[in-house]
C-alpha cells in the first residue's frame, strides 16, 4: 500500500483512494446457500485517483517514498 502526502495542506493521514482490484478467491457455498470466501489473492491493483480528505482535492497529493 502506498502512503500519501498532500502538499497543499500537509495532510498525511486522510485520503479518499479509488482503485480497481482484480482478486482470485475460492467461493464455498454450503448446502443451505451460505457463502464463505477463502484464499483471496490480489492479482492486480491500480490506483485510479487519490484526493485529500482535509482540503478536498487531489492536485497536491504525492506518493511518499518508502521510509518517509
Amino acid at each position: 500500500m502506498n502512503k500519501y502526502r498532500c502538499t497543499a495542506c500537509g495532510n498525511l493521514t486522510r485520503f479518499d483512494v479509488v482503485e480497481t482490484t482484480t482478486v482470485r478467491s475460492f467461493h464455498h457455498f454450503t448446502v443451505g446457500g451460505e457463502l464463505t470466501i477463502e484464499e483471496p489473492e490480489v492479482i492486480s491493483r491500480v490506483v485510479d485517483s487519490v484526493s485529500c480528505r482535509w482540503c478536498g482535492h487531489g492536485r497536491g497529493v504525492e506518493v511518499l517514498a518508502e521510509g518517509e
